[in-house]
């Protein structure tokens, strides 16, 4: 997906066995971000930043969307583990992952693999997205302070 773009209707289904719809942020802006896997330490020093900053993204407008590949089972005990107060989307069939466009190759250590790419969609209360960060961008520990540089 590009800027501009709608994001997709049905984002999936989150830790507590929700479903999350688009839909049901009209009227709010939302942060929608593509993490590897839940647990390891790159993740949650950025879900870690961002529940840390939630109050203050909250009142700039926004919700806290999460998603991975990760089971709801892991979904749900990252959250609970790290007191992530906000959905964690476990795509499985990475089927908003592609849709996104941050499912592909990536390069670690030297060994090509394909996986979810570290990006964050900022998306307008209509659903439409209007700035993407992506893999490169990212500073994990800090990301929330990006974030709200980039809202100011």
């Amino acid at each position: 997906m590009n800027i501009g773009d709608k994001i997709p209707e049905v984002l999936g289904t989150d830790q507590h066995g929700n479903e999350i719809k688009a839909s049901q942020y009209r009227g709010r802006k939302i942060i929608l971000y593509s993490y590897p896997k839940a647990n390891t330490s790159g993740c949650t020093a950025e879900a870690c930043s961002l529940q840390a900053h939630k109050a203050e993204l909250e009142a700039k407008g926004y919700a806290i969307i999460g998603v991975s590949k990760d089971k709801q089972t892991a979904q749900a005990k990252f959250a609970e583990q790290h007191g992530l107060e906000f959905p964690l989307i476990a795509d499985t069939e990475t089927t908003l992952l592609q849709a996104l466009g941050c499912w592909g190759e990536k390069v670690a250590c030297g060994r090509r693999t394909i996986g979810t790419l570290r990006t964050t969609y900022l998306v307008n209360e209509e659903g439409v997205i209007e700035h993407i960060m992506g893999p490169k961008e990212i500073k994990t520990k800090i990301h929330a302070e990006q974030l709200l540089a980039l809202v100011e």
